[in-house]
């Protein structure tokens, strides 16, 4: 239906015009819009693709003179290295190149276009500059998918940097213009969509029976036949005849016309139809992608997979296909060394059981149909054709919190309130769900009045009275509990249960530790210039479970059990892990594999353990699993650093944090929260490291285990973080904040905290990740300023005279002996403010190039980051900031002894606001951390707090910046509590996000120790 003026013209029934964009991501998209295009067709109307993809996609499907194909490509998807690869920042670029340079040109010619076809309808999967140019040629717009791209490109930017957040911002912009979206089944967060319906799944039917296509092949019933379809291959990979059990077959898609393959390997011609293909297969081999998944679940075909890294849309899918019962995960390693027996020969004895629709094509393109008559779907409350689609509507808050949960923030518009942007705002108002954060309440963590330790001989060690170890050590009882139920509809869930359940030798050792993260009181950033720091461990902890067996007594999972078999030396020592919660809750919402093991000989080369570097890339190769780098990279350093060697398996549960309710054995609910800028990851590395330290018998000072652990930060993980993080987990006490000079880590000492004094922290939902490209940035434009005042200072010193006749007054100003220190000096933070301000402020550039840098200098010398040529770094704030910082740190521990008084407390908040708009003037700042202080600005300025005492004094952002939690300071009342959650509500009530809020603190990883305990009962062996 066009729309000219106020004058809606509906077309005939009859005969309608549809323009059909497809994205230029993959094939997938192409095959699912072939379907609903054919049904379109086939009521008798016109339908305009435009499109990248390759024409036999289509015409293999429809033959007829009603399909117009128009090769133009609109947007670039998700740039890919090889098959399996994701290159974020390449996507970013070339999305800009394609879709926001010529952007104008574009919508032009696009508004032409769709004038000139006289287009009833614009359809898009999923080109967001289709809706906009459709909404500026009048014409209504619908989007039928499963994802959209800010949700992809939300991760990407993180990575790159948010000077690209604006391309996300612009795309969920251009979907706002859409009228409304067709969901698809598998589908992801999408928050710029206004109304949504359900359809079932849009999968392309069949030509061929599974007799007619193996008669074609030359294939009796009972040849095995596997399906290899990963839509390209990864790069440097050669197939081999062993890769296959013997008797079987495979049927390789999208082989190069060069690529020689051995005699049980079929290369199949590039437009063969796959659909027919996979019906006549036993399992299909590949990446996860909606064509795949919705073809495996309709035509009832197991699918052993391999995750991708970086595509936010795959989680969503696997889910889907474990649920039914028709996946396999494969490890990427086991994939390109041609592991691939036990994989194959489980998933052939998988029953997948999806019983829902399979006709989506037809069910979307009727809706399309009365759409473009002039039906308004979103006007409707509920509607359905034989209960095959429903109508969801989301409010604003709702939907602006599901773009907050994704990770990136919004980016702020001139001159307007950012808290809901226009779209958002125009929303039909409704209850919005909560997000389910916890709070910190009192009654949030009852202890469990009947915890006991039958279950459990503790033979060294105490639970010191904490009801979060309680609760680890009570879901430890839990596991054997796991069951292969059929009642039981958490199938994705149960087969890691049953690795976490079979993990353990119950009625041997086990080793338990704990490990808090910590909220940064003060310092921050400046830890890697030398700075003061006040860090206080909170109340969130991370747990982790160490077993460690003679290998010929190891549980080992299936296919590490084939693996080793296959390689015929007998047992040999392997690590495998379980982060429960991955299991529980993290890979659901991200690509992060909850299990992770290998083969300890892997850390050998040559008798001696391999170089981090090797090791960094090791965990690198597959992104799914780099999160076990945190924990097995431990075991590397402390081979490498102490000359530890692993004779044993090792088996490591991590919990972070458990709490049992009535209705699940299990649930994640006072983790470290990830992302936050609470230091989960080093929780994640002291607990790990303390544990197998423990395993072993090895005896390591707190001071020491922070010092190696973050060892595995820099140079393993491969973020260049300071060590204040490990060092608050390893030496931090309850109540007391841990004061540190980071040169490199010299413990001054636990300061009290008064009794009424309180810290909290509040979370934005802006995920933070330390390994950003922001901090990072940062971090190397103070060491490029620190190499700047050195050579200032030494140019200067140079020039001073130095004989006995100079002029004393100068010589107090431009002490020769200062001058010389500072020409070599090794921390930023011994410059005074003073002496920055008098001597080298002026002289430092506000910015610049890393080639320009390179050139004048050579080296910033720093060990853990590596400057760009091509970027343009800050250096006058980066380096200011440090200087400053540890002025006000020094200012806030000497406040903290004062006499207590409002104004004492007056000036150590203004010490976090100096600290928060210095992280600003960094560019680490985020909408929503600036959100958070202003409202603890509101409340102290307020009339009521004015009136009375006042409650809250201070707020700033913590960590590494860019988004995470913000740390508020207040006199200990139930007031301030009180005041506390007031902002937490009004944070809700502006954005729709819960934050999470920490209030508490516990004791560090020294102080607790360890636990030995060794089961009573022995639990049922399973295995995974």
């Amino acid at each position: 239906m066009r729309i000219d003026g106020v004058d809606q013209i509906s077309a005939s029934r009859k005969h309608l015009v549809f323009a059909y964009y497809v994205t230029g991501h993959g094939f997938g998209h192409a095959t699912r819009v072939v379907d609903v295009a054919r049904h379109l067709i086939l009521a008798g109307h016109d339908v305009h693709l435009v499109t990248g993809a390759p024409d036999f996609v289509f015409t293999s499907e429809i033959q007829s003179p009603r399909l117009f194909i128009r090769k133009v490509l609109l947007d670039c998807g998700a740039v890919q290295a090889d098959a399996l690869t994701v290159d974020r920042l390449a996507s970013l670029k070339k999305y800009s190149e394609t879709a926001v340079i010529p952007r104008a040109s574009i919508l032009a010619t696009e508004v032409e276009w769709l004038n000139q076809i006289k287009a009833d309808l614009v359809i898009s999967d999923v080109v967001p500059v289709a809706c906009r140019a459709a909404a500026d040629a009048g014409i209504r717009s619908v989007c039928v998918t499963n994802f959209s791209w800010d949700f992809i490109y939300a991760e990407y930017v993180m990575a790159a940097g948010n000077n690209h957040r604006s391309i996300v911002w612009q795309i969920a912009e251009d979907y706002s213009n859409c009228e409304f979206l067709i969901r698809l089944p598998g589908y992801c967060p999408m928050p710029a969509f206004r109304d949504v319906i359900d359809v079932p799944l849009v999968v392309r039917r069949l030509h061929k029976s599974r007799k007619e296509v193996r008669k074609e092949l030359g294939l009796g019933d009972d040849v095995k036949l596997v399906i290899l379809n990963f839509g390209g291959q990864p790069a440097g990979w050669k197939l081999k005849e062993e890769y296959l059990p013997s008797g079987w077959l495979c049927l390789v898609c999208g082989a190069s016309d060069s690529q020689d393959l051995p005699p049980n390997f079929i290369k199949l011609a590039k437009d063969a139809y796959t659909p027919d293909l996979i019906a006549a297969s036993d399992c299909m081999l590949g990446k996860i992608g909606y064509g795949t998944v919705s073809e495996a679940l309709a035509y009832k075909l197991p699918f052993v997979f391999v995750r991708r890294d970086y595509f936010n849309e795959e989680p969503f899918l696997r889910n889907m296909l474990e649920f039914y019962q028709c996946g396999v995960e494969m490890i990427r390693r086991d994939l390109l060394t041609g592991h691939w027996k036990p994989y194959l020969e489980r998933a052939i004895s998988l029953k997948p059981c999806y019983e829902g629709g399979i006709n989506g094509g037809e069910v979307a393109a009727h809706i399309l149909q009365e759409t473009a008559v002039g039906k308004n779907y979103a006007s409707e409350k509920v509607s359905g054709r034989g209960g095959a689609f429903r109508i969801v509507k989301f409010s604003g808050a709702r939907r602006l919190r599901d773009a907050i949960v994704l990770g990136y923030q919004l980016q702020r518009v001139p001159g307007r309130d950012i808290s809901i942007p226009e779209w958002y705002v125009s929303a039909e108002n409704e209850v919005c769900l909560s997000n389910g954060s916890p709070t910190s309440q009192a009654s949030e963590n009852n202890s469990i009045e009947n915890l006991c330790t039958d279950d459990f001989e503790i033979l060294h060690g105490d639970v010191h009275g904490l009801s979060d170890t309680k609760n680890f050590l009570k879901s430890l009882t839990q596991l054997d509990a796991v069951s292969d139920s059929e009642k039981n509809t958490e199938k994705r869930q149960m087969r890691e249960r049953r690795a976490a359940a079979g993990l353990f030798n119950w009625e041997d050792e086990i080793f338990v530790t704990r490990a808090p993260g910590r909220l940064d009181v003060m310092g921050g950033i400046a830890d890697y210039s030398g700075s003061l720091v006040l860090q206080m461990p909170i109340r969130e902890a991370c747990h982790v479970a160490v077993q460690r067996n003679h290998p010929s007594k190891h549980r080992l999972w299936k296919h590490a059990l084939a693996r080793q078999n296959t390689k015929g030396q007998g047992p040999t020592p392997v690590l495998q892990i379980i982060d429960d919660a991955a299991v529980s809750y993290g890979s659901e919402l991200s690509n992060r594999a909850p299990t992770f093991d290998m083969d300890l000989s892997d850390f050998m080369e040559g008798g001696e353990p391999i170089s981090y570097q090797k090791a960094q890339k090791y965990f690198a190769q597959d992104p799914s699993q780099k999160w076990a780098a945190y924990i097995a990279g431990t075991i590397l350093v402390l081979m490498t650093e102490l000359g530890v060697r692993f004779d044993d398996s090792i088996s490591m549960l991590l919990m972070d944090g458990i709490a049992l309710t009535p209705e699940t054995q299990f649930r994640v609910s006072s983790a470290v929260p990830e992302g936050k800028g609470v230091s989960s990851s080093a929780s994640v590395e002291v607990a790990s490291m303390s544990a197998i330290a423990a395993a072993h018998g090895l005896s390591i000072s707190p001071r020491d285990i922070a010092l190696l652990c973050q060892k595995v930060e820099n140079h393993i993980v491969g973020a260049p973080c300071g060590v204040m993080d490990q060092m608050t987990s390893a030496c931090g006490e309850a109540n007391k904040l841990l004061a540190m000079v980071c040169q490199p880590a010299e413990v001054l000492g636990l300061v009290e905290i008064p009794s009424h004094i309180r810290f909290w922290g509040i979370d934005s939902g802006i995920r933070h990740s330390v390994g950003g490209a922001d901090y990072g940035s940062v971090r190397i434009g103070a060491f490029m300023g620190r190499k700047m005042i050195k050579s200032i200072a030494s140019d200067i010193s140079k020039s001073v005279p130095s004989s006995n006749g100079s002029n004393s007054d100068d010589m107090e100003d431009n002490s020769l002996e200062l001058l010389e220190s500072e020409a070599s000096l090794h921390y930023l933070c011994n410059l005074s403010p003073h002496r920055y301000e008098a001597l080298y402020a002026k002289m430092l550039p506000k910015s610049i190039t890393g080639e320009k840098f390179l050139e004048k200098y050579a080296d910033h010398n720093d060990p853990v980051t590596v400057i760009d040529p091509k970027r343009t770094y800050a250096v006058t704030a980066a380096s200011r900031h440090p200087i400053y910082e540890n002025f006000r740190v020094k200012a806030f521990k000497a406040l903290l002894t004062s006499t207590s008084s409002d104004d004492q407390l007056t000036a150590l908040g203004e010490l976090l606001y100096q600290c928060h708009y210095s992280y600003s003037a960094c560019a680490l700042g985020s909408d929503g951390t600036d959100r958070l202080v202003q409202l603890v600005q509101e409340i102290q300025h307020s009339k009521l707090s004015k009136s009375e005492d006042g409650t809250l004094y201070g707020a700033k952002i913590t960590g590494g910046g860019s988004g995470g939690t913000i740390c508020v300071i207040g006199r200990n009342c139930l007031r301030s509590s009180q005041q506390i959650i007031e902002i937490q509500q009004r944070y809700k009530a502006a954005t729709g996000y819960l934050p999470y809020i920490i209030d508490g603190s516990s004791q560090g990883a020294g102080k607790f120790g360890y636990l030995k305990i060794r089961g009573r009962h022995s639990s049922p062996k399973s295995s995974k």
